[in-house]
């Protein structure tokens, strides 16, 4: 039976290993693990590939978030606008700065922030808006940012699944005070273990990033503000700068990758992805909504198809942020698309056959299970 896994990391590995190989083995001989030139290289080089003049790299994608809020001053008794379809790391960030998260419900055609809420949401105690880039798709930042200006809000772009994404021309991660990107494993662009960056224009909120990042020091013994240890490393960066010349390529692969998915899924039964005509989706996930979406998971599964669910809980029907008072049907759009989104496997390395088989199996699965219901 044909196996097609959802990741296949090792097969990337191999394709780019002698490069790879070389690059770590630079590190290691050098003896400098830590902020080194690697870091300071890629940081260069992402900074320019998103548009921005500045990035600085951290630890992981929750923290580039959580460092974000803490250069704005965002703490205890503020609040944060989000949504609750989002990974639990954009939350996990608000509460590691002690702030309140806010949430507001979805468009269901993107999945992304419905903008047109955001007001209604707001408060005297709101800070921070953090629009999530879900599954490669770019949110409304003109308008996000238009409500954030009228009201003084920080805007905190969550661009951990949007590496190379784009809105209106821009890439993601260019449009608020600040984009966060993580660099976890399977990412668009991801290193061999966690790493993240922080984007931004604006040179106060750069100084004091670097300075958080690196227990709140200017200069080796002098800390002027309160910081952590949230450092990426120089072998993860070194990785990085491997593949940040190759992520345009790859983005491109899994937009043609789309496509074949979209030309071959039927209509009937299954509700592809819809790309914003003012956006270009960079495909992190390729995410369908169906009916049955656990029977159709187990029946995949048996064809050697692997699938996962971002994400099957809403963030506000999650155990640990129940304190927050939020109940089933606040946030319905959310809550219904969860119970029917199905992310099938997408990466520059998929085939078009490979595609084509996955398609055929949901075709004919739910095919075969709609006669029997006949």
């Amino acid at each position: 039976m044909k196996k097609i896994l959802f990741n296949d990391l090792q097969k990337q590995y191999r394709a780019i290993k002698p490069e790879i190989d070389r690059a770590v083995a630079k590190v290691l001989t050098s003896g400098r693990f830590i902020l080194g030139k690697e870091v300071a290289g890629f940081e260069k080089g992402f900074a320019r590939y998103i548009g921005t003049e500045y990035a600085v790299g951290v630890a992981s994608g929750t923290e580039a978030l959580a460092l974000a809020l803490m250069a704005c001053g965002v703490g205890r008794g503020d609040e944060v606008i989000t949504v609750p379809n989002t990974a639990m790391p954009t939350v996990s960030a608000i509460s590691m700065v002690d702030a309140r998260p806010v949430f507001v419900d979805i468009d269901e055609r993107t999945y992304l922030m419905d903008a047109d809420k955001i007001a209604k949401a707001a408060t005297s105690r709101t800070r921070a808006i953090i629009p999530v880039h879900l599954y490669g798709q770019t949110t409304r930042m003109d308008v996000i940012n238009r409500i954030a200006r009228a009201r003084g809000l920080f805007v905190i772009e969550d661009a951990c699944q949007a590496h190379g994404s784009e809105f209106l021309g821009r890439k993601a991660g260019a449009w608020g005070d600040m984009g966060c990107f993580s660099f976890y494993p399977t990412k668009n662009l991801g290193c061999y273990g966690d790493g993240g960056m922080i984007t931004t224009n604006d040179r106060g909120l750069y100084k004091r990033l670097m300075m958080l990042r690196n227990y709140g020091q200017r200069d080796r013994y002098r800390h002027e503000i309160q910081g952590i240890n949230s450092r990426l490393d120089e072998l993860q960066a070194a990785v990085l700068r491997v593949k940040l010349k190759r992520l345009d390529a790859w983005n491109e692969r899994r937009r043609k990758n789309a496509d074949v998915y979209d030309r071959m899924l039927s209509d009937d039964r299954c509700i592809k992805p819809f790309e914003s005509p003012d956006g270009r989706h960079g495909y992190h996930l390729y995410v369908v909504r169906v009916k049955k979406r656990e029977w159709l998971q187990v029946a995949l599964r048996q064809h050697g198809v692997d699938t996962l669910i971002h994400y099957p809980i809403p963030v506000h029907l999650q155990k640990a942020y129940q304190w927050l008072g939020y109940k089933r049907q606040d946030f319905p759009v959310t809550e219904r698309c969860a119970q029917e989104i199905l992310s099938l496997p997408m990466s520059p390395e998929l085939t078009a056959r490979e595609i084509e088989y996955i398609a055929e199996n949901i075709n004919s699965l739910q095919r075969t299970r709609f006669e029997k219901r006949q």
